[in-house]
């Protein structure tokens, strides 16, 4: 039985508008051709801490966290290059270096398991940084379709990262609820 009185968030790296709209009409694309629209339920992101449950009376110490947290980053840039797949149901724009990204994520993983009181289950260990196009709804059947084309198509881009975002669910999509900007 869910537990409605908690709500559901995530943390993510947003890319700008101009990025965010290029991926949106990609996505819609996989809606329109392949019947797959489940990754249109959340803006483009780049994910830094996977959907977690808490109360929304502790938004403002989560908000309190995660500001402190990103007044002690530096910004960096993310480059997007091609497409890859998790078969057989995603597929995502790739990042060409992973690595600061990771570092960014671990950082942060410290300060949720250190002062905001995640338990380990909820953290991911690791994380493979993509930003998803299409996801859980893409058949096999369309995937094996999609996937070669994809495969082959060129993407390319970039986000200067200089803030992280918590975003919230609203019982049908992901709202932006706060983004805390780097110092």
């Amino acid at each position: 039985m869910q537990d409605k009185s908690r709500d559901l968030y995530f943390i993510a790296i947003i890319p700008p508008r101009p990025l965010l709209d290029e991926i949106r009409v990609i996505k819609e694309r996989f809606r329109d051709r392949f019947g797959a629209g489940h990754a249109l339920k959340s803006p483009a992101h780049i994910t830094l801490q996977m959907p977690f449950k808490r109360s929304s009376s502790g938004e403002g110490m989560i908000a309190a966290t995660l500001r402190k947290f990103a007044m002690a980053e530096r910004g960096f840039r993310v480059i997007l290059d091609g497409y890859g797949a998790f078969p057989p149901r995603v597929i995502y724009v790739k990042i060409a270096d992973p690595d600061p990204v990771r570092s960014l994520h671990r950082r942060l993983r410290e300060i949720l398991l250190s002062e905001l009181d995640f338990c380990q289950e909820e953290i991911m260990e690791e994380i493979k940084p993509h930003i998803t196009v299409a996801t859980r709804d893409l058949s096999k059947t369309a995937f094996s379709e999609a996937w070669p084309e994809f495969r082959e198509k060129q993407f390319t881009g970039h986000i200067d990262v200089s803030s992280i975002f918590l975003l919230k669910h609203n019982g049908s999509h992901w709202d932006i609820l706060m983004e805390f900007k780097f110092r």
